[in-house]
């Protein structure tokens, strides 16, 4: 099959290295049908939001390497133009099944001044019919992982602009099973004193390419970053987050929590670049993945770029298999090898879990981990 390149670092490393880019191998369909199985829900009236918009030609500074076919072939295209000053949820749901396997999106996120937001932005695979009548409670259904074997495919570019003094939260959910594809974009632009925080939750796909870019664009831009990633069996996570601090006082933060068992594989790549002008800026990354297999890889490139003096900059990757007295301590308490795995990986996804707001969907995320972890 031929190979199609994405995910480029915005600098190049020893191609050694094999991290300056995923050479993506699933099958990327010509034809783009009409996708159907979308709800969308928002809990105040106050806020806009457009179905089938009609967005201007957008331009990226950073991305995954396939906006073109958004540009000519997005069968979604969705704003959300945000009005209220209460955290409020609007939640926008992609259902994939048998008759709706095909998804390419567009999503602008527009924060006017002063206001609050609360977003949810959710993909997954719809489960078979065997199991619809009981499957309203995550506990008492089979996994969609195990019912749903359909092979789905989704390119989206999700776009935010947070103007002045707004605070934006929005949540990424990646539930889709392990015979997808999965190739995601958000593009995000921060304006003075405006607060972002973008909570990504990556536990589906059997291919699943992320690129987040963040331009704090105005003085105390602030974005947070909390990601954590599951990758089981041979699934592939590629991740390329990239940072650029215009601002006086802009901070950007990013915390990304991983495991891998099996076969899997992860790439992370995070760029925080300080450019002119962004006196007094801080940034830091942090990433780090647990081992629960001798076969996992992890691959990590944190970088720092500055072209300004008066900044701060820190930066760490890490990896390795859990450690064994932890793992022998949780045993002493009564449980086996896999829970005590399965509670270590939960800790470390914890931060995020608890910036969840939303209950049912929280349990929905944590019913994916215990499922993927069996």
């Amino acid at each position: 099959m031929e190979k199609v390149k994405l995910n480029q670092t915005p600098v190049r490393t020893c191609r050694n290295f094999k991290i300056n880019n995923i050479d993506f191998t699933d099958k990327i369909p010509s034809r783009i049908p009409d996708f159907h199985n979308v709800k969308i829900a928002q809990e105040t009236g106050k806020d806009e939001i457009i179905t089938d918009y009609e967005f201007d030609n957008f331009e990226v500074k950073f991305g995954s390497g396939l906006e073109d076919q958004i540009k000519e072939q997005a069968n979604q295209k969705i704003k959300i133009d945000v009005k209220s000053k209460t955290d409020k949820e609007i939640k926008v749901e992609f259902d994939f099944d048998e008759e709706n396997l095909k998804l390419v999106d567009y999503i602008e996120i527009v924060a006017e001044e002063n206001t609050t937001s609360n977003i949810y932005i959710i993909y997954r695979n719809k489960l078979c019919n065997e199991v619809q009548d009981h499957c309203d409670d995550p506990s008492q259904r089979c996994s969609g992982v195990q019912c749903a074997p359909y092979k789905a495919y989704h390119n989206g570019l999700i776009r935010i602009v947070a103007n002045n003094n707004s605070k934006v939260v929005v949540n990424i959910i990646n539930l889709m099973n392990k015979e997808s594809s999965n190739i995601l974009g958000v593009d995000s632009k921060i304006e003075d004193s405006a607060k972002l925080k973008l909570n990504i939750v990556d536990f589906g796909a059997k291919t699943s390419v992320t690129n987040v870019y963040s331009n704090l664009a105005g003085k105390e831009a602030n974005n947070l970053i909390n990601s954590i990633y599951l990758g089981t069996d041979k699934e592939v996570i590629d991740m390329n987050y990239i940072a650029e601090c215009f601002g006086e006082k802009s901070n950007i933060n990013i915390d990304v929590q991983g495991a891998l068992k099996d076969e899997a594989v992860k790439h992370f790549k995070g760029t925080i670049d300080f450019k002119k002008g962004c006196k007094k800026a801080t940034g830091n990354e942090a990433e780090n993945c647990m081992l629960l297999s001798d076969k996992a890889k992890s691959l990590a490139l944190p970088m720092l770029l500055c072209s300004e003096e008066d900044v701060e900059g820190n930066h760490s990757a890490s990896s390795g298999k859990a450690d064994n007295k932890e793992i022998f301590y949780i045993m002493s308490r009564g449980f086996d090898k896999k829970s005590a795995e399965k509670l270590l990986v939960r800790a470390k996804f914890n931060s995020l879990l608890e910036g969840i707001s939303n209950q049912e969907m929280k349990q929905e995320i944590s019913y994916e981990m215990d499922q993927k972890l069996d």
